[in-house]
């Protein structure tokens, strides 16, 4: 990838495909450009392979001046300190909502980018038409979760889509309990001075995935399915419960197919580590400026332009999310989601597995479950898959401790 540094007027942004093509990005694009005279050129790259081009970029001498990804453990190898502008000052953090702005903040606590992303909320979305038809309920604890899932497996359904095929997203939710309300056993997990096997809450969650995958609960198919296999199967009703996210039904769930996304409603997700459930606020692309660009005021100016209500206001509009911004008012918030307020303002917490754990790859989890899974592994000895995951991500990275 060549990123040409000579001309004044053009940000560089580096960017996957698949998020170039939201219309958030190519609205605000269009703004900038049409109210200002200057140009951003986009460095597209494919989603496989921006992990890798994204090292490459940073390694070396060809650095663009905007960078737009998630925060967590990827950036660390990106070297945050070295590479990125810390916002701790700009103008618009203020305009954050306290929500988001805990999913912009380095392990120091430093702001090190602009959300500019659909905030979603991550629960277990349940097919409701099914569960009145055979008279059953919701589920507030974990108990009640547990007999929830026993009594679908019972009358012939499959209760909660699984998909191992790299889509391992769901691990996180179960573990954000043990370590947002316990930052102290985060510090020392991240400090090597403790590891999963020690925490009784991993091995409550792992024993729960144990028992689910032996009573049935998960789709047989499980290790083969993938991403383009889930919505199908909701929507033919194969399976009643995902845990997934709310903006899910609008970018892989449009069309209906014998239940649509008015058949669904949210409760939260039980994976035995809280007794009555969490939810997860929403993992945030963040336009990250380079430090070292010779375009650094531009870059920055262009995030005061995003930052604006009048500005993010037209970008955002009609798109459904959570607000990310306190004057954030053209968004479509989802009737899921406000039909389960009450329960969402209790039991939510910020995402902080994925970006707060060193070394945590959500893939690494979804090899050790699925090991697991296949009978190939126990309990123990999944857990210390996962430790000796973990701790290689975490000394690869050079993490003092490890």
């Amino acid at each position: 990838i060549n990123i040409d540094f000579d001309d004044s007027d053009t940000l560089t942004l580096f960017m996957k495909k698949s998020d170039s093509e939201k219309i958030n990005i190519q609205k605000i694009i269009d703004l900038y450009e049409s109210g200002t005279g200057n140009k951003i050129k986009p460095i597209i790259v494919e989603n496989a392979e921006f992990d890798q081009k994204s090292a490459e970029a940073f390694s070396g001498g060809d650095t663009p001046d905007l960078f737009f990804d998630y925060n967590g453990s990827g950036l660390e190898e990106l070297d945050i300190q070295k590479n990125f502008y810390y916002m701790n000052n700009e103008k618009w953090v203020d305009e954050l909502t306290d929500s988001i702005k805990v999913n912009c903040l380095d392990r120091d606590g430093n702001v090190i980018g602009l959300p500019f992303w659909e905030n979603s909320l991550s629960g277990c979305y349940y097919n409701k038409k099914i569960l009145d038809s055979l008279g059953l309920r919701p589920a507030t604890t974990q108990a009640e979760f547990d007999a929830l899932c026993d009594a679908l497996k019972t009358v012939g359904y499959t209760p909660l889509y699984w998909s191992s095929n790299d889509c391992n997203w769901m691990f996180q939710f179960g573990l954000d309990p043990i370590f947002a309300d316990n930052p102290d056993l985060l510090d020392k997990l991240n400090r090597n001075e403790i590891t999963y096997s020690d925490i009784p809450e991993v091995w409550d969650m792992i024993t729960w995935f144990e028992k689910a995958a032996e009573k049935g609960w998960f789709n047989s198919n499980y290790a083969e399915v993938s991403w383009d296999d889930i919505a199908p199967a909701l929507k033919n009703g194969e399976s009643v419960l995902l845990f997934v996210w709310d903006t899910w039904f609008d970018t892989d769930f449009r069309e209906n197919g014998k239940y649509s996304r008015d058949d669904f409603e949210l409760m939260p997700i039980f994976m035995n580590t809280d007794n009555m459930g969490t939810y997860e606020g929403g993992n945030m692309n963040m336009l990250m400026v380079n430090k070292n660009s010779p375009r650094l005021d531009m870059a920055l100016e262009f995030l005061d332009f995003c930052a604006s209500p009048e500005n993010y206001n037209i970008a955002f509009e009609d798109v459904s999310t959570v607000k990310c911004f306190k004057h954030q008012t053209t968004n479509i918030q989802s009737r899921m989601v406000t039909n389960a307020e009450v329960s969402i303002k209790a039991h939510q917490r910020a995402s902080t597995t994925r970006l707060k754990i060193t070394g945590y790859r959500q893939n690494d989890v979804g090899e050790a479950v699925l090991q697991l899974f296949q009978g190939k592994t126990d309990v123990e000895g999944c857990i210390d898959l996962m430790d000796k995951y973990r701790i290689a991500n975490a000394r690869e990275l050079g993490t003092e401790g490890f």
